[in-house]
């Protein structure tokens, strides 16, 4: 009787070790969810619904797009650790500020522990944007007019602690100004704050693009190494005195426990989805340069991540004070 039972327990085992592989291999049967942790209709959804629908060909089921915006990016993939099972149905784009906002201040997360890292797939053009109606036609009209006004001068920014939020007061450090930020939850409201002049300048990634080209909104900057194509007249900060570029990188990532040949499954969809001519072509549109790392390379661009954005934040006194 007793050898009975150890025999049934240890096939009860082999059972669920067995189903736990074949879920693996069959992976996936049902429709997966992508969170997109910035409002719907934004450069980063956009490009995030043409990836999707590309990498759902390749893995036989739709991906679900569901945008949980606010935090500065962090919402979504907070809500995804907090409640989500790591069977790789839920996964999340993975904003900057995911790494950047528990060095200044309390989060539920650790991006260290909680994440299970899939691809790494691009980054943004960002640029600073006026009204056309505005009185500063160049940075250097910002830059004296915030000198004689201190604090004066409201940016619109995708929220507190975002790549656009750092930038701005590293310049303002360097150009020896006070600015003042004015947080959103993301493109489409900081469009309409500075399109309205309810903020006298917006920081944001190619959004704005629509409204520039319209004639719109005036573009002062970019923050890339080099020009962009689309603006080949618009300066960088490298070329306006600024020693910096910042494009925000993303990737993709699920609940920390994801099966590895799941991660594996993800990743090499969303891999060949990068180079989809309807992918290529959303990307170029927003001035995204595709920056594919591997799930290994991703992990350790992580750590890497997190210990310059300390240093920034650090030197501009935003840092969360240490018990």
């Amino acid at each position: 009787m007793f050898q009975s039972g150890r025999l049934m327990i240890a096939l009860a085992a082999i059972g669920v070790l067995m189903s736990a592989g074949a879920g693996a291999q069959d992976y996936p049967t049902k429709p997966i969810t992508l969170i997109v942790p910035w409002p719907a209709g934004g450069s980063t959804d956009i490009s995030m619904r043409a990836i999707a629908d590309s990498a759902s060909k390749i893995l036989g089921q739709p991906i679900t797009i569901d945008n949980k915006a606010g935090g500065s990016g962090t919402v979504g993939p907070a809500t995804m650790v907090a409640s989500a099972k790591p069977d790789g149905y839920t996964i999340a784009q993975i904003p900057i500020t995911v790494f950047r906002l528990p060095l200044m201040q309390e989060v539920s997360w650790d991006p260290a522990k909680d994440f299970s890292y899939i691809i790494h797939l691009t980054g943004y053009t960002f640029g600073v944007t006026t009204s056309a109606e505005s009185q500063f036609k160049t940075w250097k009209d910002v830059v004296d007019y915030a000198k004689a006004n201190p604090g004066k001068v409201t940016y619109a920014t995708p929220g507190a602690g975002t790549s656009l939020h750092i930038g701005m007061e590293q310049i303002a450090a360097l150009a020896g100004i006070k600015l003042t930020q004015v947080p959103f939850k993301g493109g489409a409201e900081t469009n309409a704050a500075v399109l309205g002049q309810h903020t006298m300048l917006q920081a944001d990634s190619t959004g704005w693009r629509p409204l520039v080209d319209a004639g719109k909104l005036r573009l002062l900057m970019v923050w890339t190494s080099a020009r962009s194509p689309n603006f080949p007249d618009v300066p960088t900060l490298k070329e306006l005195g600024y020693p910096m570029v910042y494009d925000s990188p993303f990737g993709i990532a699920g609940p920390k426990g994801m099966d590895p040949k799941i991660v594996a499954k993800l990743h090499d969809a969303f891999k060949k989805a990068l180079d989809d001519p309807a992918v290529v072509t959303t990307l170029a549109k927003f001035d995204m340069v595709p920056n594919y790392k591997n799930t290994e390379d991703y992990k350790k661009f992580v750590t890497e991540v997190t210990n310059s954005e300390l240093k920034v934040i650090e030197t501009l006194g935003l840092a969360k004070k240490k018990n």
